[in-house]
């Protein structure tokens, strides 16, 4: 199923069902009296947060959801049936608003949690609502109320624990293939990745995180240039970024450290909580190097940098310094989910 990430629907609540103007009738009963019964409640419109969904694909499809109308009154006091509440299922991560307010509305980030986005009109009254000592007979009723509707714009953000920053062919996919069941597409090409892609790192029998791949940056995304205003996003719910950076570029023009100046930069553009996400930087592809290159090349990285967070070697292709890797995440996850208790 195609990847979709953003989704614009219409709501509509079902109306309230209208009261009953009636009079009991029947022989030998002389001025029965009213009797009419009041309309049914229409339902409501719920979203749903389900994690067997990862995508608003559905959504570019059905983009009109209406809830069951009540139904009127009828005489002998019978209240119309309500209608039924109609519950949309939408991915975890789903950010919800009125796009003709701008209101948030909710963020459902854990499956099962429900929002209703739609109220339901209330059922009208019947004649028998308005009798009282001094009007025996009222021929007075009350209609339905139309139930809310509401223009809603969803938005997904991927749920994960750690993402991964790089220019496109840095390796990000390469890594998560190697550290999870996750098998993104890998080609020797840009942009190969066209969407986020999760996969759990599982580090111990009992210890697991989920790490996002999103499309490569370059520089300009935050204005739009690339894919990455699009994805970058995705990242904002991560606890904890991984930059990849290749350290044996095939045009030896390209300097690493620029790349991840560049990249930094966009960050800050985009969002200074982002930026201000703890990030480390993740030396790739060190399989193409002999150890004197590769120590020459990682020194001279990080002394143009002046970078002082954590540092990780690896080689996704091979797999080599990953398990390390996942273990110190790992631990810095736990850490700061002490750190919040």
């Amino acid at each position: 199923m195609k990847f979709v990430d953003e989704a614009t629907i219409r709501v509509q609540a079902g109306n309230g069902g209208h009261g009953c103007l009636s009079f009991r009738r029947e022989k030998y009963v002389e001025r029965g009296g009213p009797d009419g019964g009041d309309g049914g409640h229409g339902g409501s419109v719920y979203l749903l947060a389900d994690d067997a969904m990862n995508t608003l694909a559905d959504f570019r499809v059905a983009r009109k959801f209406r809830a069951e109308s009540g139904q009127g009154g009828s005489g002998r006091n019978k209240t119309g049936r309500s209608g039924e509440d109609l519950v949309v299922h939408v991915p975890c991560g789903t950010v919800v608003h009125d796009v003709d307010t701008g209101e948030l509305i909710c963020d459902l980030t854990e499956a099962g949690q429900s929002q209703k986005v739609a109220e339901g009109g209330r059922g009208g009254l019947g004649n028998t609502r308005f009798k009282s000592s001094v009007n025996r007979a009222p021929r007075k009723i009350t209609n339905g109320t139309p139930g809310e509707a509401r223009h809603l714009s969803l938005e997904m953000k991927v749920l994960a624990d750690v993402g991964l920053l790089g220019m496109p062919n840095a390796g990000k996919s390469t890594l998560i293939s190697a550290m999870s069941q996750a098998r993104p597409r890998i080609a020797d090409y840009p942009f190969t990745t066209l969407h986020p892609n999760l996969g759990v790192v599982r580090v111990g029998s009992l210890q697991s995180f989920v790490m996002a791949d999103i499309p490569g940056l370059i520089e300009g995304a935050a204005e739009g240039a690339g894919l990455g205003i699009q994805f970058l996003k995705h990242l904002q719910r991560t606890r904890l970024l991984l930059h990849l950076v290749d350290i044996a570029p095939i045009n030896p023009d390209i300097n690493p450290a620029d790349e991840v100046r560049a990249i930094a930069n966009e960050l800050q553009k985009y969002s200074e909580s982002l930026a201000e996400t703890p990030r480390w930087l993740i030396i790739n592809k060190i399989d193409l190097l002999l150890d004197d290159e590769r120590a020459a090349a990682r020194d001279k990285l990080l002394q143009e940098l002046a970078w002082t967070g954590p540092v990780f070697e690896v080689s996704a292709a091979t797999g080599e310094g990953t398990e390390a890797l996942g273990q110190a995440v790992m631990r810095e996850l736990e850490r700061q989910l002490e750190l919040e208790d």
